[in-house]
C-alpha cells in the first residue's frame, strides 16, 4: 500500500479560506503532506480559481467575503463533482447538513487540529479515488445503487451524491437488514476511528434521507444504521 505521501503525488488542493493565518497553515500542511495547494481568500474567486485549477480537493471556509461557502460550493459543482472539505466556525444541525446537500463532502468545526485536518484529507481523497469491489448492483426499495458506475437513482431519476454519501450508501446496501454501529461506520466508510467523528455519520444520514427519502436508511436506536426492515 502506498504511504500517504506517494498517494499525494500530483494532488492539487484549493484552500478557500479568509482568516490569512487558517489558510498560511492549511496550505503549509497539506504541502508538507505532499500536494500542490493553491489558495484565494473570497467567494467570488474561490470559484476562479477552482475553474482554472481543476483541483482533487477543496478545503472551504463557510463564511467568506462575497459570497458565502455554500454558494461557491454550489457553482464550483455544476460541471463537475469534486470533493469539498467544509471548515466551519458553525456547530448547528442545520448548517452543516445543508453543506453536505450542497456538495460538500466533509466538514470540520473550527478550531480543528492539523492531524485531523490531514487525516480527512487523506480520507476524502482515498474515496474519490476508489469504487466498491462487490454488488454491482444493488436495490433499496424504490433506490437503485450501481456500484461500478458510481451512480445512483431513485425510481429511475438520477440522483447526486457525493463520494462519502455513495460510500456510506453502498455500505449499508451491501448489509441489508444489518444494524452498523456508528464507530463500525467512521472507521470503514470514512477510514478513521475518531470520538467527534460520530456527528459526521449522523449528518451524512439526514443528508442521505433528505435526497433518497426518509424512509432509505432507518434508525436503531442505541444502535445504529440500517437499510431494509423495520424502523426501532
Amino acid at each position: 500500500m502506498q504511504s500517504p505521501a506517494a498517494q499525494a503525488f500530483a494532488r492539487t488542493i484549493a484552500v478557500i479560506e479568509d482568516e490569512e493565518s487558517i489558510a498560511a497553515a492549511v496550505a503549509a500542511r497539506l504541502r508538507s503532506e505532499g500536494y500542490r495547494v493553491e489558495t484565494a481568500r473570497d467567494g467570488p474567486s474561490g470559484v476562479s480559481l477552482c475553474a482554472g485549477l481543476c483541483p482533487d480537493l477543496v478545503v472551504l471556509d463557510l463564511m467568506l467575503p462575497g459570497f458565502d461557502g455554500l454558494e461557491v460550493c454550489r457553482r464550483i459543482q455544476r460541471d463537475k463533482a469534486v470533493p469539498v472539505l467544509m471548515l466551519t466556525a458553525r456547530d448547528s444541525e442545520e448548517d452543516l447538513v445543508v453543506g453536505l446537500e450542497v456538495g460538500a463532502d466533509d466538514y470540520l468545526t473550527k478550531p480543528f487540529s492539523a492531524r485531523e485536518l490531514v487525516a480527512r484529507v487523506h480520507a476524502i481523497l482515498r474515496r474519490s479515488a476508489g469504487s466498491p469491489s462487490a454488488g454491482a448492483h444493488i436495490e433499496v426499495g424504490d433506490v437503485e445503487i450501481d456500484s461500478d458506475a458510481r451512480r445512483v437513482r431513485v425510481r429511475g431519476e438520477e440522483v447526486h451524491l457525493t463520494p462519502t454519501e455513495f460510500d456510506l450508501l453502498h455500505y449499508l446496501g451491501e448489509r441489508p437488514d444489518r444494524v452498523t454501529t456508528r464507530e463500525e461506520l467512521l472507521e470503514e466508510v470514512w477510514g478513521y476511528a475518531v470520538a467527534l467523528g460520530l456527528r459526521t455519520v449522523d449528518s451524512h444520514v439526514r443528508s442521505l434521507r433528505r435526497k433518497l427519502g426518509a424512509e432509505v436508511v432507518r434508525t436503531v436506536h442505541g444502535v445504529g444504521y440500517a437499510v431494509g426492515g423495520e424502523s426501532a
